[in-house]
C-alpha cells in the first residue's frame, strides 16, 4: 500500500521533440518550391512570423512534442478537454493502485471567489480561509484513501475500489501535441497581458500550461516569438 502525501505543485517532463523552427518553413515553402524545400536553408523568421500573422496554420502542425505530465484528476480533466491535436494515455486505477498522493493549494493561491459567473474574480481570504480549506482537504483525502485501501485489502477490485477517490488525487499521463495546438492550449490556459483575447483558466491548469510554454520557447523560439508578438492566437 502506498504512503499518504500531499502536493501543491504540478510536474511536467518533455520526454520527447521533434519540432524546430526549420521544419515549419520547410514545410511552408514545399507549396512554392516543392520538394526542394528539404534542403532549404533559408532564414526562418519573416516566414514564421507572415504565416502567424495571417494564421496559416498548418506549417505548425509539422512538429511534436511529448510530455509527462503528474497533475491531480481534476487538471487532467481540463487538459484533456483539448483534443484537436493532442493525443493522451494516462495511468488506470483500474490496472494499478494508485498512490495516495493529492493536491493541496499552496498559501498564496486565491480562494475566495468574488463578483458572478463570468465577471468574478479571486481574492486571497487570509489565513482562516486557508486553514479551513486544508484542513477539510485534508480530512476527506486521509478518509477516502484510507477507504480505498482497506477495500483494496479486503479484495474488492481496484475498479470498484478507486470510485471512493476524490479529484484532488495525482494521476500522470503522457499528452502528445503538435506547436499549432499546443499554441491553442497556450492561449487559453494561460493569463499573459500581451493577448488579443482575454482568458480565464483555473491556476491549476495555467501551472501545467506554463511548463509547457517553457519547453516550446526554448524548442522553437522564433515560432514562440511570432506567437507573443501576434497576440498570442494559434494560426
Amino acid at each position: 500500500m502506498s504512503d499518504f502525501s500531499t502536493r501543491s505543485d504540478v510536474t511536467v517532463k518533455c520526454v520527447n521533440v521533434s519540432a524546430t523552427d526549420a521544419m515549419v518553413t520547410k514545410a511552408a515553402r514545399v507549396s512554392t518550391i516543392g520538394r526542394n524545400s528539404a534542403a532549404d536553408s533559408l532564414p526562418t523568421e519573416r516566414l514564421i512570423n507572415f504565416l502567424m500573422r495571417d494564421r496559416h496554420g498548418s506549417p505548425f502542425e509539422h512538429t511534436s512534442f511529448t510530455f509527462l505530465v503528474e497533475a491531480p484528476i481534476f487538471v487532467a480533466r481540463e487538459h484533456m478537454r483539448h483534443r484537436a491535436g493532442w493525443s493522451y494515455n494516462e495511468e488506470s486505477g483500474r490496472y494499478k493502485e494508485l498512490g495516495g498522493t493529492f493536491y493541496v493549494p499552496s498559501r498564496d493561491r486565491p480562494l475566495v471567489q468574488v463578483g458572478k459567473p463570468g465577471a468574478y474574480t479571486f481574492v486571497d481570504g487570509g489565513d482562516a480561509y486557508f486553514a479551513r480549506m486544508a484542513s477539510n482537504m485534508m480530512q476527506t483525502y486521509r478518509e477516502a484513501y484510507a477507504s480505498y485501501e482497506d477495500m483494496l485489502r479486503g479484495g474488492i477490485a481496484r475498479e470498484v475500489a478507486r470510485m471512493v477517490l476524490p479529484v484532488g488525487i495525482f494521476t500522470s499521463y503522457y499528452a502528445t501535441c503538435n506547436a499549432r495546438s499546443l499554441m491553442h492550449f497556450l492561449s487559453l490556459r494561460t493569463i499573459h497581458e500581451g493577448s488579443k483575447f482575454p482568458s480565464f483558466p483555473q491556476r491549476e491548469i495555467e501551472m501545467v500550461a506554463e511548463k509547457l510554454e517553457k519547453e516550446f520557447a526554448l524548442s522553437m523560439p522564433h515560432t514562440y516569438e511570432a506567437f507573443q508578438k501576434n497576440g498570442r492566437v494559434a494560426p
